[in-house]
């Protein structure tokens, strides 16, 4: 028996004596291991907030303007493909047309074009003419039958300007085939380039085949000027090489992850300075509106450029001593946190460690050390009454080390946690919600509200030319749906232009009277026995209107007079993503289109149909940009600051030509500015993330300290508690193989020792009793 307690005791012993796996130790030793590493953080990364004298902001802004671009110049070649090939099938499904009249109506309908021609293929005779003298002779008609020979392809004119050549083929029964080319300049739409912007797209060589915004050196006046713009034009050639270079790379390696928005490549250049300016640019190639998708513009290997100049600021917004006043006082205080967990935690449970060791030896000639707090002092004077009662002396309740001595404590290992929680809190709350506001102090550079208004200006232009765009696609239809047309025909027709073009829900032809009689897409919501409102026979007053005023979306509805068909109209009811969708471009924060009276039509995040503008500053700056100032009203830009924040809104009123014009509708944009790389918003957030850092690594190694070691602290200190009282029944089991669990096992040896003691007192006891009594049997 005694054999077998010694054997046990020896395995128990062996397994406390194996390295340790957790324990207190770890967890302190990784929290200041964090707090060193937080402290070099912040002392390295605070200086580097305002370094840059071109803030961030300022150059992601212009990677954005060259993608608004890159995309305004990829639907307006695509559009123009399309418009072309759409028309010659058209005409190419009628009666045979003539040369005159096919340029002609082309002409009348869409004016996107800088020159038209139709030419025999056969004889390379020229029928017919349009506009600017079409480079002909550029075209070789005998490959037009292999593979991509009706691709659009570029052409370098004798004065050095490019044009692109669209092509397509007129066919009818019984006549030779005619070549249909349409020549347009690679110039871009509706983009608001501002006072000081200039903006070119450049093929894969570099070479700068359109540009705007750099007047010629005999446009300016001064000496100086002249300069300037021959300083503009070597600088944004410079810019062509590298941005033609880097558009060759893979979209992925060339955007940085996490910028999103753009499935091309993109990106920010920066310059030479001159006059204090320096030049700064945006680059993006021309990619498709989808993943993996091209189109007939990406095929051409395009970029847009996009240059402005930008006056430096020289001074730094940050200094170097806050980073290190910050970090010198996270090393006092981490080092006063880790302090208190050392000393009044990790020592005296150390000590505990071994003093139940050395009583689980037999080594019962010296008092056990009580530690002064917590769990460890109630595990401490547990140890000392069993030291006594294995020493057979009588426990003395008034005595030291007996229950009733008080120095078990108030202050658990809890508390002392809570301590150094808070010691490390007294750092991390005030740099997660006082330290570096930037709201009252934040610096918006003017170029971003530049950019904020130009973009929103360019977006509204946008808006208004593909309104323009479905309003021509009605004239064209409308203009090739003669007398003798039948319904089925025109159905025919209808069903193909809504295939070509995704902008309609619904198309349909209408009579004078109301009567639908060809439909396409869905059910009509022009109410179909309502006739005609204006004196004129027309369906609406103008040629687009919004058809209802309220509902959960507007009814945007376009229509053309049929020739010749006693007042019939095409109508075609857009789709409100459609225009949804062309809102979503990224760094303009929250769009919305809104009517003359301030109601919102569309956005490109969630609304309400008919609604106002969220906030009364919004209202004001629509109605202040709606105000003409000279010929026509001009977008607005401006910064607002109040107890919401920062804010940077732009406003742009449709301006410009077409069937559109009619509407006075506007586009408006919004979007703090704490999400801007601003420098003051760059040092604000990175002083919460310190915060924040400072917090997560309290609370992740306080926590594992508390579940790993404190939470069996106490329970073992409840356990030698009972032990020492009396219960000798309930056997011991550790928790984890750690110092806690070195201190559970040796109070199982203890109580294990105590009953072998209990037992050989009790065989003592009874051994002279029997002697006694066995004489007495005998007499």
């Amino acid at each position: 028996m005694a054999a077998s307690s010694a054997k046990r005791r020896h395995k128990v012993r062996r397994r406390a004596d194996m390295s340790l796996l957790g324990g207190i130790r770890p967890p302190i030793a990784v929290l200041s291991a964090l707090l060193l590493s937080l402290a070099g953080i912040t002392a390295l990364g605070f200086g580097r907030a305002g370094e840059e004298s071109v803030p961030k902001a300022v150059m992601t802004s212009q990677q954005r303007f060259a993608e608004d671009g890159a995309v305004a110049m990829r639907a307006s070649i695509d559009e123009s493909a399309a418009d072309l090939a759409r028309t010659a099938g058209l005409f190419n499904a009628g009666d045979p047309a003539q040369p005159d009249a096919v340029v002609d109506k082309i002409g009348s309908v869409y004016q996107k074009w800088v020159g038209t021609a139709v030419v025999e293929i056969s004889s390379g005779r020229m029928l017919a003419a349009r506009g600017e003298n079409v480079p002909v002779a550029a075209i070789d008609t005998s490959k037009l039958s292999e593979k991509d020979g009706l691709s659009p392809r570029m052409v370098r004119l004798a004065n050095g300007e490019t044009r692109l050549l669209s092509l397509q083929l007129l066919s009818w029964k019984g006549q030779p085939q005619q070549l249909l080319i349409a020549s347009s300049s690679l110039r871009f739409p509706g983009i608001s380039l501002g006072k000081f912007r200039s903006i070119a797209v450049i093929d894969s060589t570099g070479r700068i085949l359109s540009s705007d915004g750099i007047p010629e050196s005999e446009q300016v006046l001064t000496e100086d000027q002249r300069t300037g713009v021959e300083r503009s034009k070597k600088q944004l050639s410079a810019f062509a090489k590298v941005a033609a270079k880097r558009a060759e790379e893979h979209p992925l390696k060339a955007n940085d992850p996490g910028e999103g928005g753009y499935l091309g490549v993109s990106g920010s250049l920066r310059g030479d300075t001159f006059q204090g300016d320096r030049a700064v640019a945006g680059y993006a190639a021309l990619t498709g509106p989808e993943p993996g998708k091209g189109t007939v513009a990406t095929s051409l290997g395009l970029t847009v450029v996009a240059m402005v100049d930008v006056a430096e600021d020289p001074t730094r917004v940050t200094d170097p001593l806050f980073g290190l006043l910050a970090a010198g006082a996270l090393l006092l205080i981490g080092a006063l946190a880790v302090g208190v967990l050392l000393g009044t935690v990790q020592r005296p449970l150390l000590r505990l460690f071994l003093e139940s060791r050395r009583l689980t030896r037999d080594d019962l000639t010296r008092p056990v050390s009580v530690p002064r707090f917590g769990e460890a002092a109630r595990i401490g004077q547990a140890l000392e009454r069993l030291r006594r009662q294995l020493l057979g002396e009588r426990e003395d309740a008034e005595g030291a080390g007996g229950p009733k001595s008080g120095r078990r404590g108030r202050i658990g290992a809890r508390a002392l946690l809570a301590v150094s929680g808070i010691l490390l809190l007294v750092w991390s709350a005030p740099m997660l919600l006082l330290l570096n506001r930037a709201d009252a102090t934040a610096v918006v550079p003017e170029q971003i509200t530049n950019d904020q208004r130009e973009r929103t200006d360019t977006l509204s232009d946008r808006v208004r030319r593909s309104l323009n765009e479905g309003h021509a696609d009605l004239v064209s239809v409308a203009g090739l749906l003669g007398e003798r047309t039948s319904p089925e025909d025109m159905t025919k027709v209808l069903d193909r232009t809504r295939s070509d073009h995704s902008r309609y829900r619904s198309l349909y032809v209408r009579t004078g009277d109301g009567k639908i009689v060809a439909q396409s897409g869905e059910s009509p919501r022009l109410p179909e026995d309502k006739k005609s409102e204006n004196k004129d026979g027309h369906p609406f007053a103008d040629p687009i209107t919004v058809l209802n005023d309220s509902g959960t979306e507007p009814v945007i509805a376009s229509y053309a007079e049929l020739p010749g068909r006693d007042g019939s109209t095409v109508i075609g009811e857009f789709r409100i993503d459609f225009i949804n969708s062309l809102l979503k471009r990224p760094g303009l924060g929250e769009i919305r289109v809104v009517d003359a009276e301030r109601r919102v039509l569309g956005g490109n995040t969630g609304y309400l149909a008919f609604e106002k503008l969220p906030s009364a500053r919004l209202t004001e700056l629509a109605a202040g940009t709606s105000q003409k100032t000279g010929i026509s009203a001009r977008a607005g830009g401006i910064v607002y600051r109040d107890g919401g924040g920062v804010q940077v809104a732009g406003a742009a009123p449709f301006v410009g030509g077409g069937a559109a014009k009619s509407l006075n509708w506007m586009v408006v944009s919004w979007q703090p500015a704490a999400g801007l790389a601003i420098p003051e918003y760059s040092l604000q957030n990175r002083t919460v993330l310190a915060g924040l850092l400072g917090i997560t690594a309290a609370a992740a190694c306080l926590g594992w300290l508390h579940i790993i070691v404190v939470r069996p602290l106490r329970e073992a200190a409840k356990q030698a508690e009972a032990l020492a009282d009396g219960d000798r029944r309930t056997v011991l089991y550790p928790r984890h193989h750690d110092e806690v669990g070195a201190i559970s096992r040796s109070l199982e040896l203890l109580r294990q020792q105590v009953l072998e003691q209990r037992k050989r007192d009790g065989a003592g006891a009874t051994a002279p009793a029997a002697a006694v009594r066995a004489p007495a049997g005998r007499n």
